[in-house]
């Protein structure tokens, strides 16, 4: 059972302050949206796949498995725990909310990170 609860939101979806610490995990700013668009407590880009990673899935959903693989390795790696201690220390004993632009959230980096925060907290 996971120790932390993360939940996952669209910026889209969900521009308030809602309680919690809002992370923005996207490396790249989502377009057409200005930087007040929706409240954000830390724009994590180190937590969000590689460029090379992000442009080799493309958001094709049959590779959706290999994908997940690759992102676990890069989240294992000793910047990505480095990058997730920071986050999970930043938020302390605050909900966690992970904010993504991605438009298909099931299939996405955000969902691999909620689970692997779950698993890390």
């Amino acid at each position: 059972m996971p120790s932390r609860v993360v939940d996952v939101e669209r910026v889209y979806d969900h521009p308030g302050a809602e309680p919690g610490f809002r992370v923005f995990v996207d490396r790249l700013w989502p377009r057409g949206l200005r930087k007040d668009s929706f409240h954000y407590d830390e724009w994590a880009k180190d937590l969000a796949p590689s460029t090379e990673l992000r442009r080799w899935y493309s958001h094709d959903v049959a590779e959706f498995a290999e994908f997940r693989s690759r992102y676990l390795a890069e989240l294992e790696s000793a910047d990505g725990r480095s990058a997730v201690e920071r986050v999970l220390t930043l938020a302390r004993d605050r909900p966690l909310v992970l904010l993504t632009a991605t438009q298909d959230v099931e299939h996405s980096h955000a969902v691999v990170l909620r689970e692997f925060l779950e698993e890390s907290a």
